[in-house]
């Protein structure tokens, strides 16, 4: 497969190139950050954000939701099929 954008820079504007299921855990920082979440079934999900904020957000099942997330929390949290954007 050609990828004709190979030797371009991914910023933050771009589309994620790598996607990680995530489980959420009270204790355990994610092993990368994301840029973004997704998730099967919408309902509120518990985070605390790179620059160490924590809140509780809704995401819509299927949507993007543009947020960079080091962590996310199991208490507070009732969506689920949660995907990390890379």
């Amino acid at each position: 497969m050609t990828d004709r954008f190979k030797d371009y820079s991914s910023g933050l504007e771009s589309p994620a190139t790598e996607l990680i299921e995530i489980t959420p855990d009270d204790s355990a920082v994610l092993p990368v950050c994301v840029r973004g979440l997704n998730v099967a079934q919408s309902g509120s999900v518990r985070v605390e954000t790179v620059g160490g904020s924590l809140a509780t957000i809704y995401v819509v099942a299927g949507g993007a939701f543009p947020v960079r997330v080091a962590r996310v929390l199991a208490t507070g949290t009732t969506a689920t099929g949660i995907v990390g954007m890379i």
